[in-house]
């Protein structure tokens, strides 16, 4: 699985154990060949714009049956932020989608909480799952406004504190998104 355009950070280890190998690609989420991407949804998973909207093009028409299953059965008001669900991957080379809905930013409320939430949260499902890759975009940072440098360091620390068995975390990023989670990376 070669991630392209790549910086890593090698697996480090952590007071439970070793966490994920995190990587930063620049590219299309829809394209990575792993076993989980994350989609950076809206409540009512049933599609949008940005990366939620080119994970349901790319992935065709069952991601959406799933999502309005898991409406019908298990979140009839929705999916609250902080949590995630999983559905399968459709037509895109990962096998399923994690489906997570980060908060809209705030300069009144702190809720990096929740933005973190994201990232623990769909780790949890990938361990469920039995994912051991996983693909996250820049959850918030698009319509929902969270500015990109507090972003990418909540991310990166709620990834490298997360308790998970997942070997390998990328963030799939492009432009000066990809940029603000380099230097909080370190690289």
């Amino acid at each position: 699985m070669d991630p392209g355009n790549s910086r890593s950070k090698p697996w480090a280890p952590n007071y439970d154990g070793v966490v994920p190998q995190i990587v930063l690609v620049e590219g299309d989420i829809t394209t990575q060949d792993v076993d989980a991407i994350v989609n950076a949804a809206n409540s009512s998973l049933l599609g949008g714009g940005g990366v939620d909207g080119a994970i349901h093009r790319a992935g065709g028409p069952s991601i959406l049956a799933e999502c309005e299953e898991i409406r019908r059965t298990t979140f009839p008001h929705g999916l609250p932020s902080g949590r995630a669900v999983a559905t399968g991957g459709g037509n895109l080379p990962s096998r399923w989608v994690i489906h997570t809905v980060g908060p809209v930013y705030s300069a009144s409320d702190d809720r990096s909480g929740l933005l973190a939430s994201c990232h623990t949260e769909s780790l949890r499902v990938a361990d469920e799952l039995g994912a051991e890759t996983v693909a996250f975009p820049a959850i918030s940072t698009g319509v929902f406004g969270y500015p990109i440098e507090e972003a990418s360091v909540v991310a990166l620390e709620a990834v490298r504190r997360a308790e998970t068995s997942v070997g390998q975390v990328r963030f799939v990023l492009f432009g000066p998104v990809f940029e603000a989670f380099e230097r909080a990376l370190g690289t």
